[in-house]
């Protein structure tokens, strides 16, 4: 099974957060700072891939994502925002 996937993410960063609000033994601010700074630049990389997959009209072939999950339908009259 990859490793590295978005829940993957999503732990590490609710485990920075309660490393945060633990105040006997929590994290640094700056190391806390640096995992979120990591963390964005992994979701921007996702965001264009995910951008680029639209633009082609192809699901992202990426181990990042649980599984490519099917594509919602259009709704002409409430579009979402972009």
């Amino acid at each position: 099974m990859p490793k590295n996937k978005l829940s993957d993410l999503r732990d590490h960063l609710f485990e920075t957060l309660e490393a945060l609000k633990d105040k006997d033994g929590g994290m640094e601010i700056e190391r806390a700072r640096a995992i979120t700074e990591v963390a964005g630049a992994i979701i921007q990389t996702a965001v264009v891939e995910v951008k680029y997959a639209n633009a082609v009209g192809a699901l992202p072939d990426s181990h990042f994502f649980e599984k490519a999950a099917p594509a919602l339908p259009r709704n002409t009259d409430k579009a979402l925002p972009q």
